[in-house]
């Protein structure tokens, strides 16, 4: 069974989701609708793949799932505004696509008889097509009514992700776990990029060194786990290096250098003597 795909929303989460669709040859029709007259410069619009509406029409017979894909904020607007539209087709669910809401937001929706879920893929998608790419092998967070999450698992297998089941009264911590792994960690590169610059490294070069660094600890990662994969001079208990880069850093990336270190303890803390860990914590406490 082919489905049968009405986006809310041509943004990047929205058209990577149907351009992967797409290429995993799992759409038999794919529809989008957006606020602007003209659809987004795309291949699936430029070379036919899928139908553009301005506005918002009711989702056709034969439709197997709606998603909406906007901006949190905007979500429970147009949850209302797809509700004008008329009642749902039969037994096809409606999603959002935010890490952090829950499916309150498309009340709307469910009164004209819709299952509703949510649908968050645990990606980070900075261009549609690229984005694509990275489906497979991802994960999907599901929340929502049982036929719902029926079919969300059903789309998520067929672009070869896998699915992360979440209670509704949990998915901020599960979209907080995703800020860490992703925002965050583009900060923590960046500040390594800006002390690399300030060590005398070109920018460019700066990035370059540091993305294969980056790429052997994922891959350590996903081998060893996270306490296998924990490298570096807290790790190994020693304290003198520790303290001398605490003495090379300014403020700023001293407060950070600590907070990550007393994190980095904890991960190591069995792995080390007691009379280290006691002086390791002592000297990254945050007032010194």
């Amino acid at each position: 069974m082919k489905e049968r795909v009405w986006i809310v929303g041509p943004g990047r989460v929205g058209l990577a989701l149907g351009t992967a669709l797409v290429r995993a040859e799992e759409v038999d029709d794919l529809v989008y609708c957006g606020h602007r007259p003209e659809p987004p410069p795309h291949p699936l619009f430029s070379e036919g793949v899928a139908r553009y509406v301005y506005g918002m029409e009711r989702p056709g017979p034969g439709t197997t799932a709606v998603f909406l894909s906007v901006p949190d904020d905007d979500i429970p607007g147009v949850a209302s505004f797809l509700s004008q539209q008329g009642s749902a087709p039969p037994r096809c669910p409606a999603f959002h696509c935010s890490g952090a809401l829950s499916t309150e937001a498309l009340a709307p929706l469910h009164a004209q008889g819709y299952q509703v879920g949510s649908f968050h893929p645990l990606l980070s998608i900075a261009r549609p097509l690229e984005g694509a790419d990275h489906f497979a092998g991802a994960a999907v967070a599901l929340s929502g009514e049982p036929e719902a999450l029926v079919v969300g698992r059903r789309i998520a297998q067929a672009l070869g992700a896998r699915t992360l089941l979440i209670p509704t009264n949990r998915r901020l911590l599960y979209h907080t776990a995703g800020v860490f792994a992703s925002n965050y960690l583009v900060i923590l590169l960046d500040t390594a990029r800006r002390l690399l610059v300030e060590a005398g490294v070109g920018e460019e070069d700066a990035v370059a060194a540091l993305l294969p660094l980056v790429r052997s600890t994922m891959d350590n990662l996903e081998a060893f786990g996270t306490v296998g994969a924990l490298a570096g001079p807290v790790s190994r208990g020693d304290r003198e290096t520790v303290d001398l880069h605490l003495r090379a850093l300014g403020p700023r990336e001293q407060e950070l250098y600590r907070a990550l270190g007393r994190e980095a303890l904890q991960v190591a803390w069995d792995q080390l003597p007691a009379e280290v860990v006691e002086k390791l914590a002592h000297l990254l406490e945050s007032t010194r």
